[in-house]
């Protein structure tokens, strides 16, 4: 594979400075290449390595324009920026590099301060669009944000779906905004001091409209994935599908001015390759970095338990900066619900939180019930900020037959203990949009593919994926236009009181999160757990140099009573159970014990804070 200059995209229709475009093709088994553009033919030239180019003055900015491989149906070009109409039409020829940007001041901030807010385009706002967004941003700054996490906006058949059945990855979806909206969006947050993560999907396409293997061989039959074929990375011709998604990632952070990526489910992205190519995606970005001198982070969603993947390269790694674990998640709603069906049954509640809290990966070498064997590796070099924990996210609400929300499935108490579990964690925060109101509207599997028979075969894998779970009634049709909107969070609900409480409970919450030094500095090594599995009650011991937290965490219905020698030289910097928080009451701080609250959590500091 030749050199991928990381100061410009090498695939797909680029303006240069005379006015011309370079068009760029991978189609390597291909006999001839032809640029369809105002019903005129162009011949594309085959060049080594299985390109085909031509630079020509007939396509210009806003030119529509598809491909046609051996004279089989033009069809869009694989490396599209634009699909104004649909994932079926026409490719439209625009060029991000003319975007006014204004944010040179801008510089990424240290990934250890990061809280970040997890949102969906679509159902994030009435209007849905990336404007809809910059209207928020206000609001979120409020909240005490210092990063949004967008989930994917690659095009996708119509104009409703999650984002993970994008068929055209350097499209910005044109229902959102398109590519300026985008832009527009990330110059915005700057502005503001927002970082922004973007998710993106480098382990599959979706069922409809992907034409990439009409081009060359972007699928291998070697491995298979949950959502269709898997992504050629190491298999014959792979060179040219792993420059593909390598370009992607630099497209991101330097014509878009993305800070981080999100790379969804990478243990699903199948790669022997003596260099792996999440290895090799992270060698490009820091040349970016180098080129720039901006600073992008590469974060993951990993369900493997392997520190592989977030080690730096120089230790034998894949220098991935940072990864979800779900297993925190798992660990926290199992003590706060009692869950136990499914991934749920490997953990047992109180017991594996505290493991989470000191160890990250709940499972690091142990027997897994639900796995049925011995799973996953020790953390304990991998520092604090290169975790990332949630009480619920997209997955975790959406992925649940009728999509609810903790909000419906817990007490008001528990909410404010969850959230608070998050808060207090020596790891990287998340909260799922809406949560921080106790939003009541469900987060919804929703798709508006125009393939009937895909329709009615998402619909079928629906109903069958819960046919256990009949009798609590029909999974909402994921077709349903009505499914998406009943997914749209209620704005209108802040100012209600009930809302607004919670609201402001977050909103302080973050704020001590930010201010305290035990709180705010993620060593991993300045921690201690003491768990009581019987009382149901966790006490978290943090610490920076002479300055304190103890977090006492109470998960049953009753009050406990905990030891807690000199009690009384340390100072309440919140309590859960306030009154002022509409709490039962407060608790009680003795000389030598904490008499705390059900459902709640207090926090205690060194008197110097």
């Amino acid at each position: 594979m030749e050199a991928i200059s990381i100061n410009k995209r090498g695939i797909g229709v680029n303006f240069l400075d005379d006015g011309k475009a370079s068009v760029i093709v991978w189609s390597p088994t291909a006999n001839k290449v032809v640029l369809v553009v105002n019903e005129e033919e162009i011949e594309l030239s085959k060049k080594d390595y299985g390109y085909w180019e031509n630079v020509t003055h007939k396509i210009k900015e806003g030119s529509r324009y598809k491909i046609s491989v051996d004279d089989k149906d033009p069809l869009p070009d694989p490396a599209s920026l634009s699909q104004p109409d649909g994932v079926h039409a026409q490719s439209e020829a625009i060029n991000p590099a003319n975007f006014n940007w204004s944010d040179g001041a801008w510089k990424n901030i240290p990934l250890e301060e990061y809280i970040i807010y997890e949102l969906h385009t679509g159902t994030f706002t009435d209007e849905g669009t990336f404007a809809g967004i910059e209207a928020r941003l206000d609001y979120l700054k409020e909240l005490g944000i210092t990063a949004i996490e967008i989930m994917p906006v690659a095009q996708f058949p119509g104009s409703r779906n999650w984002g993970y059945d994008g068929v055209f990855p350097f499209a910005v979806q044109d229902s959102y905004g398109g590519a300026k909206g985008l832009q527009d969006l990330v110059n915005a947050c700057h502005q503001k001091g927002l970082a922004v993560i973007l998710d993106v999907v480098y382990n599959h396409l979706g069922p409809e409209g992907a034409y990439l293997g009409a081009y060359g061989p972007y699928f291998t039959d070697k491995y298979k994935t949950p959502w269709g074929p898997a992504i050629n990375f190491d298999d014959e011709y792979c060179d040219g599908v792993r420059r593909y998604f390598i370009e992607n990632a630099l497209m991101w952070f330097r014509d878009f001015h993305i800070d981080a990526l999100r790379l969804d489910a990478v243990h699903a992205i199948k790669d022997l390759s003596p260099v792996h190519i999440l290895q090799e995606i992270k060698l490009h970005v820091d040349r970016l970095m180098e080129e720039t001198g901006r600073t992008h982070y590469l974060i993951t969603e990993l369900d493997l338990n392997d520190t592989r993947f977030i080690k730096p390269i120089a230790n034998g790694g894949y220098g991935m900066d940072a990864q979800w674990i779900d297993e925190f998640h798992h660990a926290l709603r199992s003590t706060a619900t009692g869950e136990s069906t499914g991934y749920y049954s490997d953990f047992s509640g109180i017991e594996h939180l505290a493991k989470a809290y000191k160890d990250a990966y709940v499972y690091d070498g142990q027997w897994s019930p639900h796995r049925k064997k011995t799973f996953g590796v020790k953390a304990a070099e991998a520092g604090g900020s290169q975790f990332i924990v949630f009480s619920q996210n997209h997955d975790q609400v959406g992925n649940r037959m009728l999509g609810e929300r903790t909000s419906t499935l817990v007490s008001f108490e528990m909410q404010k203990l969850m959230a608070g579990a998050v808060l207090v964690s020596p790891f990287l925060p998340m909260f799922f949009m809406g949560e921080e109101w106790s939003e009541r509207n469900p987060f919804l599997y929703f798709v508006s593919h125009g393939d009937k028979d895909l329709c009615e075969a998402v619909r079928k894998g629906r109903k069958e994926e819960f046919a256990a779970f009949h009798l609590e009634g029909e999974a909402p049709d994921p077709v349903s236009e009505e499914t998406f909107l009943n997914s749209k969070l209620q704005w209108n609900l802040i100012g209600d009181s009930h809302h607004k409480l919670m609201f402001d409970y977050y909103k302080t919450f973050i704020s001590l999160r930010k201010k305290h030094p035990a709180l705010k500095h993620l060593n991993r090594k300045a921690i201690s757990v003491e768990v009581d599995k019987e009382a149901k009650t966790l006490v978290l011991h943090r610490w920076h140099n002479d300055a304190a937290i103890f977090a006492f965490l109470n998960f049953s219905k009753e009050q406990q009573t905990i030891p807690f020698a000199n009690a009384g030289s340390f100072t309440i910097i919140l309590d859960s159970a306030d009154k002022k928080w509409n709490g039962s009451d407060t608790s009680i701080v003795n000389q030598n014990s904490i008499s705390i609250q059900p459902e709640s959590l207090i926090l205690l500091s060194t008197n110097n804070y």
